[in-house]
Order: C-alpha cells, then structure tokens, then sequence
C-alpha cells in the first residue's frame, strides 16, 4: 500500500504529464477527434498504474510536505514539469543523445529511403523528447526517495521496467497523434 504521499505524488503526476506534453491541460488541447483524447486519457491511467506498482515494489517514500490543496498541487505538478522538459532539452542535446537519434534515423532511412528527412527528423526528437520527459518527470525523483530502488533489478521490477517502457511508448505515440 503506498503511503500518503506518494499517493499525492502520483495526483500531482497525472497533472504534470498533461504539463509536461502539452503545456497545459489536456482538457484545453484543440484536437479535431475526441477519441485522441480518451486514447491518451487511457494510456497516461494506464502507465500511471504501472508507476504505482513499481513504487509498491521500491518502497517510495518522499518527505511528508503537510496538507496539499488543489492549487498546490497544480503548482507542484507545472513546476515538475519544467523540469522535466528542461532535463528533456539537456539530454537530447548530449553527444548520447544526439547519437542515439542519429542511429534510429538511419536504420529508418535504411528501411525506406524515400522518406522526408527534416520530418522524419523533428519528429525522432520529439518523440525521444517525450519519452524522457516522461521518464524524468516519473522516475527522476523516486530513486532518492525510495527504500530498495535496486528491486527493479529483480524479476517482477524487470517485467513493471518492461510494461513501463511498452506504455510510456504507446503514449509518446497517442501524444503524437495529438500534435501533429
């Protein structure tokens, strides 16, 4: 059972993704079908599911911050979200970074060398982008406040990693589909 405060953690999440990938609510994010929404509605409950479990597992324990409002909870969750993207920014910036976008390009290109290259491009960052904002905004802070982090070594936080990694790519795709 997860404590107080990680379950505030985890409200503050759920707000701070919509924060993270689109710079405000999904709620006031234009998009031409309603079903791309409840898509990526779906897929955040989902990974966010996967995120309890994997603080079960590493006992996750953040500080206790008091009473939290609403507002507070907004507040925390748009500044975790700076964060997020500007760690995002930073990584994808790197010489790794930069490498790693580089080998999905070619292996794309390899595959179909028809393709638009600038698109085929902005769209590899944004989506790598996106995945470590997620990672960062979700699992950033727990390895300092967790128990046992070493627990996703273990066999049931390999298959959480895995289910983790599988989600948090079908929402990097849903966003996708909302952006663009």
């Amino acid at each position: 059972m997860l404590s107080k405060n990680s379950k505030i953690r985890i409200l503050e999440n759920f707000k701070a993704l919509d924060y993270t990938l689109f710079g405000k609510p999904v709620s006031k994010v234009e998009v031409c079908c309603p079903f791309l929404k409840e898509e990526y509605l779906t897929t955040k409950g989902a990974l966010l599911s996967v995120v309890v479990e994997m603080y079960e597992v590493i006992g996750h324990n953040p500080k206790d911050n008091g009473k939290v409002t609403s507002k507070q909870l907004t507040e925390n969750a748009k500044a975790s979200a700076q964060i997020a993207r500007q760690n995002s920014k930073i990584l994808i910036a790197s010489k790794t970074g930069r490498n790693s976008i580089k080998k999905v390009i070619t292996e794309s290109l390899k595959q179909n060398s028809k393709q638009d290259m600038n698109k085929l491009i902005q769209t590899e960052i944004r989506k790598r982008a996106f995945a470590l904002a997620i990672d960062n905004l979700l699992l950033g802070k727990v390895v300092k406040e967790s128990k046992n982090f070493r627990e996703l070594s273990e066999w049931r936080g390999k298959v959480l990693e895995e289910a983790y990694t599988k989600i948090r790519n079908s929402l990097v795709e849903s966003v996708m589909s909302i952006v663009e």
